[in-house]
Formats: C-alpha cells, structure tokens, sequence
C-alpha cells in the first residue's frame, strides 16, 4: 500500500546502504501514476492501511522533529479531518442504539464537524429548561471494530514470527505488546467506557486552575454513541487562531506538560491520546481535553519510580535514578549500578540546559534505545502508554514553545510530589499506612491458617493413594499425544519420500 500510493517516492536514496537503494527503486516500480500529491501520500497510505496505523500516523504527528516538518503536516489530518461517513449512516447508528428516531433524542442533528479513525463528531441540539443546549454527538464508525480486528491478528502474526526469529524481538516482548494494544482497543470501542473515564477524569480536576473536561450527557449516551457538552473553543493544533486570539502559546506548552504530569503522579490516570486534535482552549485560557478513549493507569509503586526517576533528571542525580530502575526491576540484576548510571549521564547531560529547539529528539530516542539494548532492559507494557503519552506531551508543548525546557517545567509538579509523598509528611503517611495493613493482616490469620491446613488435609488425600487423573484430563492427554505422533509419522514420511526421490535421481 505504501508503494502503490508513492511514499516511496519521499525517500532519499542516495545515503542508503545498496540493498536499501534497491528496495525503494523496486517498490517505486507498482506506484501509482494517479498517486496523491507528494505532501499527503503518507497520510493516503496511512488511511488506506487501516485504523490503526492511523493512530501510528497521529502520533507521529506531534514529533516534526523526527519525521520532518512536511511530513508532520501532512500527519496531521489524520487527527480530524478525515473524510466523514454519510450522515445518514449515524443517524441509523443513534436510532437503534436508543430504539427511537432521531428527533425524540435531539432538536437538532447537524452534519459531522470533525471526523477521526475511529468516530466522527457532529453538533446536536437538546431540550433544557434554559432553552436549545448544544450537544457534541461521537459516533462509531460504522464496521470499525472488524477493521481494528483485521489489523490487530496481522500484528500478532507479526509478533510471533519476530519473537520465534529474534532475541532482540523477545527483548521487547512484542507479542504482549500487541496484547496491551489489543486491550485498549476493547475499551475505545465501547463509549461507555469512555464516559466514565471522562467522569473519573472531571472528579479528580475539578480543582486544576488550567484543565478542564466537558460533561458527560448519561442519557444519550450508549456503546457507540456518546453525547458531551458543546465545548466553545479553539483547536490547540490551530496555532495561527491561537496566536490570533492573544493567547500564551509558551504557557500552553507548558500547561499540557503539567496537566500531564499532575494527573500521572497525583490521580495515578490520565489522557493517553493528547495530541493536538484532541486539545481545546477555551475562552478562559484553560485546556479542554476530549476523546478519552485511551487512558493510563499507574499504581502507587509506578508514580513513585516515576517521580524519582524524573525528579532524579532534573536535579542531575543520576546515582540515584540508576538505582530507583533497579529497585523498580527495569534493569536486570547481574548489571552494574554504576555502570548504568554512567550510561544514563550520557542520556541527561546534553539535554540539561538546553532549550527543544536545540535537542533531537531523534538522536535522544537512538540513544535510549541503544541503552536498553546495552543493559537488557525488556519492554514493560505496564509503562507503554507512558512512555508513549510522554513523547507525544513533549512534542506537543515544544510545537508551542521552541525554548521548552522539559526539565524547568515538569520540576515544580515533580518536587510537590516527591515533597508530599517521599518527605517527612508522606513517610508518617506511609507509616500509618502500613501500620494499617500489619492490623489487617493479623486480623485474618486466623482464617488463614484455617485455610492452610485445609489444603494440606486435602493434599494428604489426594496423595495417600498416588495422584488419580481424571479421565477428561487423560484422554486429552492422549489426543495431544495422538496428534503429535500423526505430524511426526508425516514428517518421516516426507523425508522418506525425499530421500527416496534423490536417490532414483542419482540412479
């Protein structure tokens, strides 16, 4: 698909190895002469591909400074502005969700006023007592979840063969890593879901000075249809309107960063979706976020290693952050603290003091992962929306302030929290807790030791006599044993058969 639509053709052969310079000539053999203009075949080919590999697309959006200025443009229709489905296809997709026609749920049902991979959004009307109140209505695509689960087998496939092929594949766990992206597909395709991560997310920044979600309307809301409060604002990827309006475009970058970081550390959830399309600004300065889609859990033990991590970048302490990844288990054992310290002062040293403007962020990546490859460090799924949130924030917040400072920015979010939980305050906290939990757990010893010896009672049975199998378990027992000799006696007899056949050639 990629050759057919031209991308291609974007390539710059001339500092590839040979084999590289082949490849491309090659694949330029099936383009298409009636291809898309050279800016928007990579987002073409993208949208041919399948849903997700238009997320791929969104993401890469955000780093300009990775896949190039042109490209990132191009990238970023793909965060909403893709062609819409008929209107009347989401009219059918609301009336039989609420079984009821479409005028008994709202006054009014405009055309769709943004579109997306996975839904489309349209302004609505509903009946209040103040009046008309307007509505965001998000609609499904129609069949999206059976292209998601097309593209989602072809990347388990893909993770098999490479985990069965390389070490360096099993080192990043890629077959759970299309598990962790198969989860939270589940969960985007269900609006129900998405509502309730949206009323969680309201009740934790309800008193965040520059952050802000709509409302959710219960009523209209169902697994592929979801109805929101009309948000009046500007679209955070409009830079143009947004300088316009005399907004702070630096103190944006910044709020993005620091509306991230608060949610992660202190609420332990938070938006993993914050590109550009998905940010409003409203008329009072804050950010609105919408599409909720994909969230991100850390449990108390992962905002910890988080926060000190971070906390241990921005003070330079890189001894100690080297120690918090072994603590954490990131590192494997048999390496050297200090060696990894070492590494990890060659990741944080030339980005100190240095503004986005003058940091790749390709080069910076290239390291890291050569690091994790140096130290054996496997992929953590746990952290893969993290991580992944993390890049996007960033280069959301340097699209808006070329003189970002990650480090200056994030330290007042990190050091409250490193205050509050890790200084004298937060270890009374944590001694009352686990004082807490030592009462809990003697008070259920008893039953605990009841149980145990329960189960020792009952493995003095099973045992008295020899271990009895029951006879399901043995005949599938046999019937794996029986399929296994039948694909070994075809295999002998392939052989056979070839052998056979060389010799009667040599005759």
């Amino acid at each position: 698909m990629l050759a057919r639509e031209g991308v291609f053709g974007l390539i710059d052969p001339t500092p590839l190895p040979l084999p590289a310079r082949i490849g491309v000539r090659l694949a330029r053999l099936i383009e298409r002469p009636t291809s898309a203009v050279a800016e928007h075949r990579l987002a073409t080919a993208l949208t041919r591909l399948g849903p997700s590999y238009v997320k791929l697309g969104q993401f890469l959006a955000t780093r300009p400074d990775v896949v190039g200025v042109a490209l990132a443009r191009d990238l970023e229709s793909l965060q909403d502005k893709m062609a819409p489905f008929p209107q009347y296809e989401a009219v059918a997709e609301i009336e039989a969700a609420f079984e009821k026609p479409i005028g008994d749920i709202f006054t009014h049902f405009g055309e769709a006023v943004a579109a997306a991979s996975i839904a489309q959004v349209h302004r609505a009307e509903v009946a209040s007592a103040n009046g008309a109140r307007a509505v965001a209505v998000k609609v499904l695509r129609p069949g999206i979840a059976g292209k998601f689960r097309s593209d989602l087998d072809a990347f388990a496939f893909a993770a098999r063969k490479a985990e069965a092929l390389s070490a360096e594949a099993r080192r990043l766990r890629l077959i759970e890593v299309v598990a962790t992206l198969e989860r939270t597909v589940a969960v985007e395709m269900d609006l129900r879901l998405e509502a309730a991560a949206l009323s969680e997310m309201a009740e934790n920044t309800k008193a965040d000075p520059d952050f802000r979600v709509p409302t959710v309307d219960w009523d209209r809301t169902a697994k592929n249809v979801l109805t929101l409060e009309w948000i009046e604002g500007t679209p955070l990827s409009d830079r143009a309107a947004l300088s316009a309006k005399g907004y702070d475009l630096p103190y944006l970058g910044h709020a993005v960063i620091q509306s991230f970081l608060r949610h992660a550390l202190r609420d332990g959830f938070f938006h993993a979706d914050m590109h550009p399309g998905n940010l409003f600004v409203d008329a009072d300065g804050r950010l609105v976020a919408v599409d909720f889609g994909i969230m991100g859990r850390l449990r108390p033990k992962e905002r910890r290693f988080l926060a000190e991590i971070l906390y241990g970048f921005i003070t330079r302490n890189y001894q100690r952050t080297a120690e918090v990844h072994f603590e954490a288990g990131y590192v494997p054992p048999q390496h050297s603290v200090e060696s990894f310290a070492q590494a990890i002062r060659a990741i944080g040293e030339p980005i100190h003091n240095r503004t986005a403007e003058d940091i790749s962020m390709a080069k910076l990546l290239m390291l890291l992962f050569e690091v994790t490859g140096l130290f054996d460090m496997r992929t953590r799924p746990e952290l893969l929306l993290l991580q992944k949130t993390m890049v996007v924030v960033e280069g959301v917040a340097r699209s808006l302030d070329p003189k970002l400072d990650m480090w200056k920015v994030s330290e007042p979010i990190v050091r409250e929290w490193i205050e509050r939980h890790l200084g004298p305050v937060g270890k009374i906290a944590h001694a009352a807790e686990g004082a807490a939990e030592v009462g809990r757990f003697l008070s259920d010893v008893p039953a605990l030791m009841s149980r145990g010896a329960a189960v020792v009672e009952h493995l003095d049975e099973i045992t008295r006599d020899g271990l009895v199998l029951a006879p399901e378990t043995v005949d599938a027992i046999g019937a794996a044993e029986g399929r296994r000799n039948r694909w070994i006696a075809v295999a002998l007899w392939v052989i056979a058969g070839l052998l056979a056949w060389g010799v009667w050639r040599l005759v």
